[in-house]
């Protein structure tokens, strides 16, 4: 694998139900900002992209797709990155101020942890790459370090 490297996440594609709810959602919470729309063959545009500030190039694109939407449900395939335990805790009061229903701030593997819900239940986490130090390795559902394979 010398030769092939990645050099980032270019965009994050998170399926919806409903565009403009969805759009409108995530530009409140995260101050999205869609540049970038997809019509299908109808010209119906059925699906956005933009920045999410403080994801740098990374793009975050909102799909209509009921079936993935529907599926993901529940799921967190993504966490966003906040520096510590009192940007948990803003985003928590920022989150209130909305009237977003959220998590407590939870000792997750090795830092803090933020989850609630997009509109169609994805579920959303903010984590901190502030590491808390708490040893979690002995509680079921929380990381540990992986066996060597070799």
């Amino acid at each position: 694998m010398s030769q092939v490297s990645l050099v980032g996440i270019h965009h994050i594609k998170i399926p919806v139900t409903d565009l403009a709810r969805s759009a409108a959602w995530y530009e409140r919470v995260f101050g999205f900002r869609a540049t970038i729309e997809f019509p299908d063959p109808d010209g119906v545009v059925r699906g956005v992209a933009g920045p999410l500030p403080g994801l740098g190039e990374t793009l975050v694109a909102l799909r209509v797709n009921q079936q993935a939407a529907e599926g993901c449900r529940g799921f967190d395939p993504v966490s966003f990155g906040v520096q510590d335990r009192a940007d948990i805790e803003a985003w928590a009061s920022h989150l209130d101020s909305l009237g977003i229903r959220h998590s407590p701030v939870i000792d997750a593997t090795v830092g803090w942890l933020l989850v609630f819900n997009d509109p169609d239940g994805l579920e959303l986490h903010l984590y901190s790459w502030a590491k808390h130090g708490i040893d979690q390795t002995d509680r079921p559902g929380y990381g540990r370090a992986a066996a060597s394979t070799s």
